[in-house]
């Protein structure tokens, strides 16, 4: 049995494209691998904060010098990192907001790259320490970008997860999306003929 986290980062709950790319994956991968466990976790009904002060003091001040405001940012920090170090698989759902990923979705990650749990520095550079793992990512775009100098998604998260020793990533793009007519049709099939080899 594999456990299989997702993350939402869409800001809407109706008519959002990554979130019907993520029902797909869902129910693919529920076929194939009926025993698996799948989490999802919604960064839109459930935000992280964004990195701060708090954070930091609860990531590198000794326990005793902690406030509880810091204390309790390590916690939910703990619990998201644990969460990913359990799975197996990967999957984040991104739609591409002013050409980037959401910024919920970069809060998380924020909570998840941390020195001497995901990643550590050693003499030759940083090594990551989630080897072993696969990755999806599945997005949503309004124009077409891939391949494009628009994309800052793809370089940036595929040098995330290489950051933390997840090099087994697949991009599922659904691109056109805001361009009407035979654009978000082809986008449409294009990202869904990806997600039925997936599983």
């Amino acid at each position: 049995m594999s456990r299989v986290l997702i993350i939402e980062s869409s800001a809407r709950q109706q008519d959002s494209v990554s979130r019907q790319l993520t029902q797909t994956f869902i129910n693919q991968w529920k076929a194939a691998h009926p025993a698996d466990e799948i989490s999802v976790r919604d960064l839109a009904i459930d935000p992280v904060p964004h990195l701060d002060a708090n954070l930091l003091g609860g990531w590198m001040k000794p326990v005793e010098q902690r406030s509880d405001i810091e204390n309790a940012s390590l916690e939910r920090s703990n619990q998201l990192t644990d969460q990913l170090l359990a799975a197996d698989v990967l999957v984040m759902a991104a739609p591409m907001y002013n050409f980037a990923i959401p910024s919920t979705l970069k809060a998380w990650l924020d909570h998840v790259l941390r020195a001497g749990v995901t990643f550590k520095y050693t003499p030759t550079g940083p090594q990551g320490l989630l080897t072993g793992k696969r990755a999806f990512v599945l997005t949503a775009r309004g124009g077409i970008h891939a391949g494009a100098s628009s994309d800052h998604q793809e370089p940036y998260l595929r040098q995330v997860m290489a950051f933390i020793g997840i090099h087994d990533v697949t991009f599922i793009h659904a691109e056109g999306m805001n361009l009407g007519g035979d654009f978000q049709e082809k986008g449409l099939n294009q990202a869904h003929a990806k997600l039925s080899q997936v599983a």
